[in-house]
């Protein structure tokens, strides 16, 4: 008996439809779209890792900047505690050379308006620079799918062909030209998913970067344009604001401000 069943082992079948025997049978063509899919997946991914630690990188900046950079008495120290690669502190050395440069401007501009321009400048280089490569995984998601459906296509062609050889529709004559091209489709699928997640998740967290940079470059801006009067409140490393100065009252319920201070 023993004997029997490892005979009967022995004289299995292999299997002649997986997926090496499908991309043998698909020849150059079906080799060709696996490889240019496969780049594709594999420039998707360094894309989606590389952006996810750049924007990770300036969200930690933007953390450091909220709990370090108002407590400084100028925009100089200010800077001068942020991180020299930080994307918060090009937007202010942008602004203090702008101001530093209106001044030798033979056309008059408004400072506001000089000052403004710059530092929208700043913030939209930062911008660009943390849009790039989000081009590759659109063309990637709209593409692919397609690329995927081109092997589908000469898969189909293929067992079309053997059919008209053969004289007649046996499985053996299709499975093999068919099998390829349902792997072609849904490597095409596979590939495309991914990058478009990734694309639409990019792009949500670049969208609130971009709000951040904003609002900060409109704070610089206030600053300068009020030379400090105009000062966001610094908050703590948990994110909680400082508390305000209590308003002092009268005996007679009358609220008085508190004393000003030097922002400067």
């Amino acid at each position: 008996m023993l004997i029997e069943i490892l005979a009967a082992g022995a004289e299995a079948p292999q299997n002649a439809f997986g997926f090496w025997e499908s991309m043998e049978q698909g020849g150059a063509i079906a080799w060709f779209v696996l490889a240019v899919l496969t780049i594709m997946s594999v420039s998707s991914f360094y894309i989606l890792f590389s952006k996810l630690f750049e924007q990770n990188k300036i969200m930690k900046q933007g953390d450091a900047m909220r709990t370090t950079f108002w407590r400084a008495g100028s925009l100089k120290e200010g800077a001068a505690k942020l991180d020299k690669n930080s994307a918060y502190r090009q937007i202010v050395d942008d602004a203090i050379k702008a101001d530093a440069d209106h001044a030798k401007l033979t056309d008059p501009v408004e400072a506001h308006d000089w000052l403004h321009g710059s530092i929208e400048r700043s913030q939209d280089m930062i911008k660009s620079k943390l849009a790039v490569g989000l081009p590759w995984l659109a063309t990637v998601g709209a593409t692919s799918p397609f690329i995927g459906l081109f092997g589908t296509v000469i898969g189909i062609y293929r067992a079309l062909i053997k059919i008209g050889i053969a004289g007649q529709a046996s499985i053996d004559a299709v499975a093999g030209p068919v099998g390829e091209a349902l792997i072609m489709t849904a490597l095409g699928l596979g590939v495309a998913v991914p990058a478009v997640l990734a694309y639409n998740w990019l792009q949500g967290r670049n969208k609130r970067i971009g709000e951040q940079l904003a609002s900060f470059s409109n704070d610089v801006l206030g600053y300068m344009a009020s030379d400090g009067g105009v000062k966001p409140i610094a908050t703590s490393a948990g994110g909680a604001k400082a508390a305000p100065a209590p308003i002092a009252t009268t005996a007679g319920g009358v609220k008085t401000p508190p004393a000003p201070t030097n922002k400067k």
